[in-house]
């Protein structure tokens, strides 16, 4: 039977079994000599308080695009009880096409692992471009647990559905051959925006994401999302929860969605954020440019359920 990983069967990266991940899973050993790498020194509690969850979506590890110094700054200043990982977080459409793994990717991986050993809750659920991981639903790697879609209870008793989102993708469902095209040509856009913006650092001006304006741009796109956070948000209602945190579209977005709380991480090619949960239940889009900026935060009625 052929394996439903393909040709990414024989890469480190799933050296494994489903008792449990062995130092394989990253191809090599915790740093040089043994030594752990400076990112996975978590800052102190004094800096950051400890968060009571993370939800991160679409890193892409495996691609060029991905920004991994960035996801690793992230974590290390941002402990919490529980991370969620939504998503699109290995790119095996990419990997199978060309294999691209540079240290700070393996980094990454080492990152999320120890944060697992170290006693967060880690929770995977896979994407489309890492379905290959939906085969292994209800296994645990190195205490990462597997799971298809995951239920989040707030501080405050808000029930949200964590959940990727491409089943709401009617490109990904109907014409998944017109999804790797436009998949080629995101990474053309993103090829071309690396080369912007190393122009634009040499001048001395912040980091502007081409993809993400053009997406706000091109009216088709704009309706897309909208015809997106609906669907998604229409679902999370039907399924008896307040609101659904999501991933897929690359937009980080808290809204209200016909009474129900839509939450949509975004990503970390483009935009770099992460949603969070507080101590006391407030939920927050954080933006990573070396230091937290929030985007948006959960409406005030959307806090306690009704």
């Amino acid at each position: 039977m052929t394996s439903p990983l393909g040709p990414l069967q024989n890469s480190p990266l799933f050296k494994t079994s489903y008792a449990g991940l062995d130092e394989t899973l990253v191809g090599e050993p915790l740093g040089v000599g043994g030594r752990i790498p400076p990112h996975d020194e978590e800052a102190s509690p004094a800096d950051h308080q400890r968060l009571r969850a993370i939800f991160i979506s679409d890193l892409h590890i495996g691609t060029p695009g991905f920004q991994a110094e960035a996801l690793l700054d992230f974590l290390r200043h941002h402990p919490s009880d529980v991370l969620y990982l939504v998503g699109d977080i290995v790119d095996g459409w990419q990997l199978r096409r060309r294999w691209f793994w540079p240290q700070s990717h393996n980094d990454v991986v080492q990152k999320l692992l120890r944060r697992a050993r170290k006693g967060c809750r880690v929770i995977y659920v896979p994407g489309n471009h890492d379905e290959f991981a939906r085969h292994f639903v209800g296994h645990a790697f190195g205490g990462v647990e597997v799971m298809h879609e995951a239920a989040h209870t707030t501080a405050k008793g808000l029930k949200l559905w964590v959940v990727h989102g491409d089943h709401f993708d009617g490109v990904i469902q109907c014409a998944k051959w017109l999804a790797y095209v436009g998949d080629w040509l995101y990474e053309l856009t993103l090829k071309i925006n690396r080369h912007l913006n190393s122009f634009r650092a040499r001048i001395g001006l912040e980091y502007w994401s081409l993809s993400a304006y053009l997406k706000l741009k091109v009216k088709k796109a704009v309706n897309f999302i909208s015809d997106f956070e609906v669907a998604v948000a229409h679902e999370a209602k039907r399924r008896g929860f307040d609101g659904v945190v999501c991933g897929h579209i690359h937009h980080a977005e808290i809204r209200e969605v016909n009474g129900t709380l839509y939450c949509n991480d975004g990503d970390w090619v483009e935009s770099r954020t992460a949603l969070v949960e507080h101590p006391d239940g407030r939920l927050e889009i954080i933006h990573w440019g070396g230091q937290a900026v929030v985007l948006s935060r959960a409406p005030v009625a959307a806090v306690v359920p009704v």
